[in-house]
């Protein structure tokens, strides 16, 4: 059998939001796990900040809340489970239009967290980043795959660096090497040039997983081509399902 270990990060850290400062903490678990197949490498990266906004919805499928026939908010960290839950909700209301991303910490399995932009762009769906809304941390390669991408003013947005099961982060490994290149195959995806993308990926990574760099709407706007001047992009076939270790943990606040 193999063995193998997963290590949450364990850190405190003073992150430097817009107007206030905002303390980091996350909590150091060893799990030893075993299995009968070596363990991939996966990465997490979220950051929490206030307690989650209640957004109230006629169905629930993990994070994200169905509003109404045309319309669901992503509230919450997304995981290994999220692509499933995200194909129930199509399934049960295929009407859907706009994903509202109000409150979005990011992602405690980023492999499932690409397949879930992809399945987002397949579906067609508009990502909507309202006026309060926060898009942290792996939610922002889910704004980015929308097929249509609103910004109000008033959004905030938060990146970093991601940091894997094995404790490195993305300078760790080479810029070609397969812990970076999914990240920039799925910004060319996405509609990137292959500069554009890897102009994006250096700026997400120039603050370490410990740390974030906050961004306003005007900011992010210069980034990722929104609705007012963005052509419409292709959907992309969304990948194959593919099958994750589930890590659950407790998210606290606040907390990276």
């Amino acid at each position: 059998m193999g063995r193998f270990f997963i290590l949450t990060a364990a850190v405190v850290a003073a992150i430097a939001a817009p107007a206030q400062a905002r303390v980091v903490t996350t909590v150091e678990e060893w799990v030893e796990v075993e299995d009968d197949a070596p363990a991939a490498t996966t990465a997490e990266r979220f950051v929490s900040g206030a307690p989650l906004k209640q957004v109230s919805g006629i169905a629930t499928y993990g994070p994200f809340r169905v509003t109404d026939d045309s319309h669901a908010s992503l509230v919450g960290i997304t995981d290994s489970r999220s692509p499933a839950e995200f194909a129930a909700m199509l399934r049960d209301y295929p009407q859907l239009a706009t994903i509202d991303m109000v409150e979005c910490p990011g992602t405690f399995d980023d492999i499932a967290n690409l397949e879930l932009g992809r399945m987002i762009r397949s579906a067609g769906l508009e990502t909507h980043v309202p006026r309060g809304g926060s898009v942290r941390s792996g939610a922002v390669e889910l704004f980015i795959a929308g097929a249509q991408r609103r910004i109000e003013d008033g959004a905030r947005f938060a990146v970093h660096a991601w940091e894997d099961d094995t404790g490195h982060q993305a300078g760790d490994y080479a810029l070609t090497a397969p812990e970076n290149a999914k990240y920039l195959d799925f910004y060319r995806d996405m509609g990137m040039s292959a500069d554009e993308a890897k102009a994006f990926y250096a700026m997400t990574n120039s603050v370490p997983f410990e740390s974030a760099r906050w961004l306003n709407s005007q900011q992010m706007r210069g980034w990722v081509p929104t609705a007012e001047h963005q052509a419409v992009v292709p959907a992309v076939q969304a990948a194959p399902q593919v099958a994750f270790l589930a890590l659950d943990l407790d998210f606290g606040n606040p907390v990276n």
